[in-house]
């Protein structure tokens, strides 16, 4: 009896330790996918890996990295949100107008003859953002409205906001706001020397608001508010967590992240048209499902959405830069999305 008790107990372990193994690779096989297709990447051209390359990638994925913090808190509230980029267009555009060189003939504000603080462009760059997130945040919290409606909404709302902006000029045309002050560019697209390595100061933008979300995440009460509301609503309301409080200031956070980077990007692109930032906010919610924040919520850590946004953009990058037809690195990134979600239904059905 003794020995069958034995045997018995070995096949259970055995078992647990093929679960546990399984699950390692579940939670982990995107990143393993990514990181072989990297690795076949420098094996095909070896300066892909060099130092400039590198921080070239991190630098290209700052700005989206910081969307991505944004939205992570959206989605760990089982939400999205799809306006991103068009919001992101639109605060960018009324950036550019402002910091436009005062030499400049054709700026948008002729009147400016002085250059303007540059707190100003970025506080109004941050309220627009907010202002279209708590929209968002009402109709979620308030009207339950599912955010991928009401996003839908702002995303056009934004977008024509955008081009009536842009078409307001008072020389008349609908050219992409360009020519910045130095000033502007120096300290939102600048970069300071270690050694004979160029870092630039976007980079460390991005790294400063990954610690203060973590934090906001990890050491505060609307942190964990979220990821209660986020795994289980009905059951955070009856602990006393109020709901629709909580959805409002994540959307609240979400809205500076985007204002913040908005600000960022017309530094980084310098000429802010109609189509600027079209799209970046599949980047940034694939960034955020890559680095393991869960659509069912409740899931989900900020170093895992940083690491999910360079990834991603390392993806993007090598595609490039191994001269991909840009119609299969659509199909491929598309394809990335695809894999990441079914592997985050897998999870989410292995563990219920």
């Amino acid at each position: 009896m003794s020995f069958l008790n034995q045997a018995s107990l070995s096949d259970r372990m055995k078992g647990i330790k093929r679960e546990d193994v399984t699950t390692f690779f579940l939670n982990y096989a995107l990143y393993f996918i990514l990181v072989a297709i990297l690795i076949t990447v420098v094996v095909i051209d070896p300066k892909f890996a060099s130092i400039s390359n590198l921080i070239n990638i991190i630098k290209q994925a700052s700005t989206k990295g910081i969307l991505a913090l944004g939205v992570a808190g959206l989605i760990v509230l089982a939400g999205t949100d799809l306006s991103i980029g068009r919001v992101l267009g639109f605060s960018a555009a009324v950036t550019a107008s402002l910091v436009q060189s005062v030499t400049y003939s054709s700026r948008y504000y002729p009147g400016i003859t002085e250059p303007v603080n540059l707190l100003i462009p970025l506080f109004l760059s941050i309220a627009i953002a907010v202002c279209f997130s708590l929209i968002n945040g009402f109709g979620a919290a308030y009207l339950r409205m599912h955010p991928f409606i009401v996003t839908l909404g702002t995303q056009l709302i934004a977008y024509g906001s955008t081009c009536l902006y842009i078409e307001a000029q008072p020389s008349g045309t609908a050219q992409a706001l360009s020519t910045f002050e130095k000033n502007f560019l120096n300290k939102a697209a600048g970069s300071f020397a270690i050694g004979d390595i160029k870092v630039p100061f976007v980079v460390i933008y991005f790294l400063i608001c990954a610690v203060l979300m973590h934090i906001i995440w990890t050491r505060t009460k609307l942190g964990k508010n979220m990821f209660a509301v986020g795994g289980n609503e009905e059951a955070a309301r009856v602990s006393g967590v109020s709901v629709p409080q909580t959805i409002m200031l994540v959307y609240l956070v979400a809205g500076v992240c985007y204002g913040i980077a908005s600000f960022l990007e017309a530094a980084r692109v310098q000429s802010v048209g109609a189509n600027t930032g079209i799209n970046y906010e599949l980047d940034a919610i694939s960034a955020c499902v890559i680095g393991g924040v869960s659509f069912f919520g409740g899931v989900g850590t900020i170093v895992g959405v940083v690491i999910g946004s360079i990834l991603l953009q390392s993806i993007n990058y090598s595609l490039y830069f191994l001269g991909v037809n840009a119609y299969y690195q659509y199909i491929i990134r598309g394809l990335i999305i695809v894999i990441a979600v079914a592997i985050d239904v897998r999870k989410y059905i292995a563990k219920k």
